[in-house]
């Protein structure tokens, strides 16, 4: 079965950090490349930040960029998401995705092909 769970959601004080995992299981990650992106209620999902299958290419959305890192380890079939100085604005569902990274207008963003159940994260002090 093919499957993506994220891990490492939870509460978090402002300025604080916080590390996303997104395990695959039933497939072999390093043939994807890996998308974040996170809703917040009420809003539509948006995109955070991507990574080519083997990690040459990142992306990040411009609310995130300079403080988060996105990293795979393709022997173990995880992705992370690492942040810091977390805002309350950061308080979001968090989903994984794998797909394909699409060029637009000198932009990379990813064409997801399926996704995780997602984990929710809370930026409060």
């Amino acid at each position: 079965q093919v499957q993506l769970v994220e891990s490492g959601g939870g509460l978090v004080q402002p300025g604080g950090s916080l590390r996303l995992s997104c395990a695959a299981s039933g497939f072999t990650l390093g043939y994807y490349a890996i998308g974040w992106f996170r809703r917040v209620s009420g809003k539509e999902r948006e995109f955070v930040a991507a990574i080519s299958r083997a990690g040459a290419a990142i992306a990040y959305a411009d609310s995130v960029k300079g403080r988060s890192t996105i990293s795979r380890d393709n022997a173990k079939n995880t992705v992370f998401l690492q942040m810091s100085s977390v805002k309350p604005e950061d308080t979001a569902v968090y989903y994984c995705a794998a797909g394909d990274l699409v060029s637009a207008a000198g932009t990379l963003r990813l064409n997801p092909s399926f996704w995780g159940q997602g984990t929710q994260v809370t930026v409060s002090s």
